[in-house]
């Protein structure tokens, strides 16, 4: 279900603070009854980080609520989305993630990177407070997953590790050298600050 916005609400999202002022506002704007379920939203946004859309994928009940990947990126790719966010509440109040959330997460983030949407946060939501993933580091360590990473890409990351570790190996060499920064970014492939923050043994 698509949730209207209004323009004071189409915002540029650059904090977790963005995101919990638009999300607590529809939470709130649910009757008694729905603030006793688990909801579970999509947040489109473009390359600027505006919200596109807000969508609700899921409606559960007190302590649960089923969500599909299929189901999480179907609208937002027809919307064209460019990065997501995704928001779940806790109607208990309490915002520390379960397992099961940081599993599903960990999921997303995968599918995300599959289909080009990149997962940038989830917010665990309640009317008074919320828990960000990306500000707590939990974001970072779901990256480094390889739980939901399908078998090819773990090979394809492997031979990407072992070519970049020559490179930067190669570069430290011709950095060792005196050769020109220049002339090192053309041979390795490093990016000029990569280089310049080289630290030579």
């Amino acid at each position: 279900m698509d949730i209207e916005l209004n323009d004071a609400q189409k915002i540029k999202i650059l904090c977790s603070d963005d995101l919990y002022s638009v999300m607590q506002n529809i939470l709130l704007r649910e009757g008694k009854i729905d603030q006793d379920r688990e909801h579970f939203w999509t947040i489109c946004l473009d390359n600027a980080n505006r919200i596109l859309n807000i969508e609700l994928i899921s409606l559960g009940n007190i302590n649960s609520t089923t969500v599909i990947p299929m189901e999480v990126f179907s609208f937002p790719l027809q919307k064209r989305t460019v990065k997501l966010m995704i928001v779940h509440n806790h109607p208990s109040g309490e915002l520390e993630p379960s397992e099961a959330d940081k599993d599903l997460t960990d999921r997303l983030i995968q599918v995300g990177k599959i289909v080009k949407v990149p997962v940038l946060d989830h917010l665990v939501i309640s009317t008074k407070n919320y828990y960000s993933f990306l500000d707590d580091g939990v974001m970072d360590e779901l990256e480094k997953s390889l739980k939901y990473v399908p078998v090819y890409r773990q090979k394809e990351m492997a031979v990407e590790h072992a070519l970049d570790k020559k490179s930067i190996e190669m570069a430290k060499a011709m950095k060792k050298e005196g050769l020109p920064i220049k002339t090192i970014v053309k041979i390795s492939g490093l990016s000029k600050s990569e280089v310049e923050e080289l630290k030579l043994d």
